[in-house]
């Protein structure tokens, strides 16, 4: 690595007083499972790197006002193991187990998954999917950002040189709800080819009160597929063609093209991994 500055500030109010100083030549660490490899191969340099392993208040989960709020630098593998998420939150608990190894869940976390915003990670979509909220501090004061207008592109987002990222607050969804994760990858814990996130409400008549589909490595950015999520909309769960949703989710994605699979075979295998996750997602939501 190119020489930087090791700093760890034990609150947030420290970590923004840094990054004010810095001037844009800081960047934040989380759990380093993507920043520290990037560094080590000169991809990138820092004249300073802000540990926020210390600051304590950026941990933890709870829940209030119809919303499960989860701190920034929360493990993965603290969140693969927390019962609130897994009891309110289920489709956060469930696309955990797909990143990486548990070796890398026991480092990585919420936080720094979706503020380096790779389009084939899973929480970014989790959390597009769910309408989620990130909560941002910055030395300008807080605000909060909508997940739509959060991931810009390519490992960018909303986030400014001096904000960092606090918390993400995921709404609970109610009713008669069902959620599913399915991806396609090379190995297990590598990265996907396509995968997808999908959220189902039903009402009492078993037709579609509410439905949240999020697509994967199938742009620049994860991808809501609210075409399909329309087409669902007010249709019984046995009437539905899940085949066809899959194919009108896929077809509104704009895939790489690259060594591991072509944009077709994408988008071919990314309508059925929709399906799939529809499939399953309706199957609990009808009590199975």
């Amino acid at each position: 690595m190119h020489p930087f500055d090791y700093l760890t500030p034990a609150t947030v109010e420290e970590a923004l007083a840094v990054l004010a100083e810095s001037r844009g030549d800081a960047k934040v660490l989380a759990g380093g499972q993507s920043l520290v490899p990037i560094m080590a191969l000169r991809l990138a340099r820092f004249d300073h790197v802000i540990d926020l392993n210390r600051v304590g208040e950026l941990r933890g989960v709870e829940r209030g006002n119809g919303a499960v709020r989860v701190g920034a630098m929360t493990t993965q593998a603290a969140i693969e193991r927390d019962a609130t998420v897994a009891g309110d939150v289920p489709l956060l608990a469930r696309a955990t187990p797909f990143i990486g190894h548990f070796q890398i869940r026991n480092r990585g976390t919420l936080g720094g998954s979706l503020a380096h915003a790779d389009p084939a990670a899973e929480y970014p979509a989790v959390a597009l999917a769910l309408d989620a909220e990130f909560e941002v501090a910055s030395a300008g004061g807080p605000r909060t950002v909508p997940a739509p207008e959060f991931f810009v592109s390519t490992f960018m987002t909303a986030l400014e040189a001096d904000d960092v990222l606090t918390g993400v607050r995921f709404p609970v969804w109610g009713g008669r709800r069902g959620f599913a994760v399915e991806e396609v990858a090379r190995r297990f814990g590598d990265f996907a080819l396509t995968g997808a996130v999908c959220a189902v409400e039903l009402d009492a008549g078993d037709r579609v009160a509410r439905a949240a589909i999020a697509m994967f490595a199938m742009g620049s950015t994860p991808l809501r597929a609210s075409e399909a999520e329309a087409a669902m909309v007010g249709s019984t769960a046995q009437d539905l063609d899940l085949d066809e949703v899959g194919r009108t989710a896929a077809a509104a994605t704009d895939p790489p093209d690259d060594i591991h699979a072509s944009a077709a075979y994408r988008r071919s295998v990314g309508a059925v991994v929709v399906a799939r996750a529809l499939s399953r997602a309706l199957e609990e939501a009808r009590g199975g």
